[in-house]
């Protein structure tokens, strides 16, 4: 099973902390890895019209951001910078190849 996770989160999501999956704002499923890419390439596609600032490390994980979009983080007690997040998992764990 492959999974495409889309997140938001004052971190790029390859950190994977502890508290990643509650910044997930969507997950969608595929039994295809062929399946699974081209969504993921569809959302990496429309991520990189929306923000200017953008880091691949292939093939599990993506992470796009504006410069200034911060947000207030209590536990920090700091603003700090909000990136937009993709992580592809295979049964569970990050993806090791295409």
């Amino acid at each position: 099973m492959h999974e495409v996770v889309y997140m938001k989160a004052e971190f790029e999501p390859w950190w994977m902390f502890e508290e990643w999956e509650e910044k997930v704002l969507s997950r969608k499923t595929f039994s295809s890895k062929v399946e699974a890419r081209k969504y993921w390439d569809g959302l990496v596609e429309e991520l990189r019209r929306n923000y200017p600032l953008s880091e691949i490390r292939e093939p599990a994980f993506a992470a796009f951001w504006r410069e200034g979009e911060i947000e207030y983080c209590e536990s920090c007690d700091d603003d700090m910078q909000m990136y937009y997040g993709l992580l592809w998992l295979e049964n569970g764990s990050t993806i090791k190849s295409f």
